[in-house]
Order: structure tokens, then C-alpha cells, then sequence
């Protein structure tokens, strides 16, 4: 292998790693516009198909039936034919899934789309934790992360007005013609833009020596050999991944309920036009994205002013947790505008939780950063199988969401349970 260069003394190092996170950013933002777009059009959707409140808690937790199966392939995958590859396949089709949801003409196609739909998507985000553990220092991680993950929450939050124009405007399959069709052009950007550190000629030896200096992989997190699925049940007898997995699915289904039932909570539990809605879902993804931003600002903060990765990690997660248990206060309250505030605070707590990708960073051993990001979404993507079924049965049990919100703020409250008493050490197992 040939030696890296040494950066000359003096030389500032460039800044092309924030071009990748930009394009990480990007592909998460897609990504979660066309996993959740769905849940807008939802309320025309199911008037249309004649699909009552549980057959849909179904339909939303379909998609991650086949998106947790595929978790712990998919990583696999990843680690053994590197993240430019597999990050095109799977946004190539995954974009194809979504615009085949504009010609579904009942509850077979859908059902089978949504499950295509979750295989195509599951590569993304452990390939998401995989760039930020090769590009970036281990100081800056949180930020990114942050950065990043701020994609699940920025484009419903910005683009739920327009979208539910298209839907008043033209219909449900409209939404799922554009996201498609958005997803395509963005696997171009992708091929053409996204490299390895040592690969990429934007990067100058002074960035490769801050990214090496903080335990980031310039050569590359590397291609791996055969598959190997022993090595999932070796990674399962560290506590580490536990606390992190119980942690994760916990608070995802603060998550899964904005991305899935929310817009439906607002048209029938409030009594809100489509447009009125549009506008006040804004408010908590707004809010949600702040919240991811500040929380790793936060924890990259602390670990830079010497606390240790054990505070750093974790406190930000375990506050946001905690806050987002308060959207059990909403039942309470008579005003719309109390409830978007008190749904938008959870919902900013919880993209302050939402922190744990970037535990997948610290703790995966070298090699195994694929597996290991599998494994954690597996269990965090349980929470959108178990959660929209649970709420549906709720919903069409007791016409209430009454108990749905209470089932969400209790399992927030579990999440920082874990963290605080199962995670144990923040460092890189090592096997």
C-alpha cells in the first residue's frame, strides 16, 4: 500500500468531507420522504380503497417488516461491496417502488410495494454511519450525525405544505410520482459526486491527518471478505449494542407516530381541513430538526471541552427521552394550538435523541460498521413495525388516540432507562 502523504506544516485542511455529509443529508431527506409520504396521503388513500383504521396500521407497518428483515443483509452487503455502490442500488430502487405506489389499485399492491419498498431502503442508513465514521473525526461526529438525521425531519417539515397542495390539487398518486422521480435524479448526484477520502481529489494530507488524528478511516472503511452471519451473534454478546438497540427502538417510535399516524391523528381525532393540516404539521418536524441539530452540537460540545464520551453520548439522548414522554400531555389539552405545542416539543426531544447513530460510530469494531448499523436499525425499526399496528388496533378499539399517545411516551420513558443503565462504556468493541 502506498504511504500517505504528510501534510505540509502549516497547510489548512480543506473541507471536503461537509460536501459528503451534504450529500448524506440529501439522500436521508429523499429517503424519508419516501418511506413517510404515505402517511399524507393517507386520509385520501384509505377513502379511496375503503381501508379501515387497523387494515392501515398494517399497510404503515409493512414497510418495516421487509426494512428490519433486511437490516443485518444489507449491512453485510454494505461492508462487502463499499458504500458508493451500495448506496446507488439502493436508492435507485427504492425510487422505483415509490413511483409504482402511483398505479396500486388495492390492498395487495400496496402491501407489496411497501414491503419492496423497506428491502430497498435498508442499506441507507447504516451506509449513512459508515461515511460519517470514514470522513469525520470522532469530535465532529455527533454534529454530523446530527446533520445528517436532520434529513428525516427537514423535508416533511418544509415540503408538507406543498405536498398536501399536490394532494388537494391532484391526488394521492401525484405525491408518489414526485418523490420518484426525485429519488432518481439525486442516484446521479450521488455517481457522480460521493468518493473515499483517499479517493477523493477535493482532499488536501492536512484534512486526511484531521480525519486519521480523530479515528477516522481516510483509507476507507474498506471492502470486506465473504459474508460472514457468525459475526452478527458475536457483536449481540456486548452490552454496548443492547443499550443502544432497546434505546433506539424506544425512542424510533416517537418517530414512527409523526411519520406515520400524525396527519391522521390531526384530520380525525381535531377535525382539521388538509390545508389546515399542512400547515401545522410543519411546526413539530421544525421543531424536530432543531432538535437533532442542537443535540449534537450539544454532545460534540461536551466532548471537546473534556467531558467523556460516556457523558457526551449519552446525556443528550437520555434528556431528549425524557422529553419526549411529554407528548402524553396532548390528551389533556382542548386547543390545537396547545396540542402543536406540546407535540412539537416531544418531537424536538426526540431528534435530540435520535443521537444514536452516532454510538453505532464510536463503538463498531473496524470492519464491521455495515453489520453493526444493520443490527441497530433491525431493533430501532421494530418500533415501525410494532408501533403503527399497535396505535391502529388502539384507534379502531376505542376511536381514540387517547392510549396510542400514552403507549408512545411510555416506551420514550424505557429508551432512557436503557441508556442510563444498560449502554455501560462508549468505546469500540473490540472482538
Amino acid at each position: 500500500m502506498t504511504a500517505r502523504p504528510t501534510a505540509p506544516a502549516g497547510q489548512r485542511p480543506t473541507r471536503a468531507r461537509f460536501a459528503m455529509l451534504g450529500l448524506i443529508a440529501t439522500g436521508t431527506l429523499v429517503n424519508y420522504l419516501d418511506r413517510t409520504v404515505l402517511g399524507i396521503a393517507a386520509p385520501a388513500l384509505t377513502k379511496e380503497l375503503a381501508i379501515n383504521s387497523a387494515v392501515m396500521g398494517l399497510v404503515f407497518s409493512a414497510f418495516s417488516w421487509s426494512y428490519a428483515a433486511s437490516q443485518i443483509p444489507g449491512g453485510l452487503f454494505l461492508d462487502r461491496f463499499g458504500t458508493r455502490l451500495t448506496y446507488a442500488l439502493s436508492v435507485g430502487f427504492w425510487s422505483l417502488f415509490t413511483l409504482l405506489h402511483a398505479l396500486v389499485g388495492g390492498l395487495a399492491s400496496l402491501l407489496g410495494l411497501r414491503l419492496a419498498l423497506g428491502i430497498a431502503e435498508a442499506p441507507c442508513f447504516p451506509a449513512n454511519s459508515r461515511v460519517v465514521a470514514t470522513w469525520f473525526p470522532q469530535s465532529e461526529r455527533a454534529f454530523a450525525t446530527g446533520v445528517y438525521t436532520v434529513g428525516e425531519y427537514i423535508g416533511l417539515a418544509f415540503l408538507s405544505p406543498l405536498l398536501f397542495w399536490l394532494l388537494a390539487s391532484h391526488g394521492w398518486r401525484s405525491l408518489f410520482i414526485v418523490c420518484g422521480v426525485v429519488g432518481f435524479a439525486f442516484v446521479l448526484v450521488w455517481l457522480a459526486r460521493y468518493r473515499e477520502p483517499s479517493d477523493h481529489k477535493s482532499v488536501n494530507a492536512a484534512e486526511l491527518d484531521l480525519i486519521a488524528a480523530g479515528g477516522g478511516l481516510v483509507g476507507g472503511a474498506g471492502k470486506g471478505g465473504r459474508i460472514d452471519w457468525s459475526k452478527a451473534g458475536k457483536l449481540l454478546r456486548f452490552r454496548q449494542m443492547w443499550g443502544i438497540c432497546i434505546g433506539q427502538f424506544a425512542g424510533n417510535s416517537t418517530l414512527v407516530f409523526f411519520l406515520t399516524w400524525f396527519p391522521t391523528y390531526l384530520a380525525t381525532e381535531r377535525h382539521m381541513a388538509f390545508l389546515k393540516i399542512g400547515f401545522y404539521a410543519v411546526l413539530p418536524f421544525i421543531a424536530a430538526s432543531i432538535g437533532v441539530l442542537f443535540g449534537g452540537w450539544w454532545s460534540d460540545t461536551m466532548l471537546r471541552r473534556g467531558f467523556s464520551a460516556n457523558i457526551a453520548r449519552k446525556v443528550p439522548i437520555i434528556t431528549g427521552l425524557l422529553l419526549a414522554s411529554t407528548i402524553i400531555a396532548a390528551n389533556f389539552v382542548e386547543s390545537n394550538t396547545a396540542v402543536i405545542a406540546i407535540l412539537s416539543l416531544a418531537f424536538f426531544a426526540q431528534g435530540m435523541a435520535a443521537l444514536g447513530w452516532t454510538l453505532v460510530s464510536d463503538i463498531a469494531p473496524r470492519g464491521m460498521l455495515g453489520l453493526t448499523g444493520g443490527i441497530f436499525n433491525l431493533a430501532a425499526n421494530l418500533a415501525g413495525i410494532i408501533t403503527p399496528l399497535v396505535i391502529g388496533a388502539i384507534v379502531a378499539a376505542t376511536g381514540s388516540f387517547f392510549y396510542a399517545l400514552a403507549f408512545v411516551g411510555g416506551l420514550a420513558i424505557v429508551g432512557a432507562l436503557a441508556y442510563i443503565f444498560v449502554l455501560g462504556d462508549v468505546k469500540r468493541i473490540e472482538l
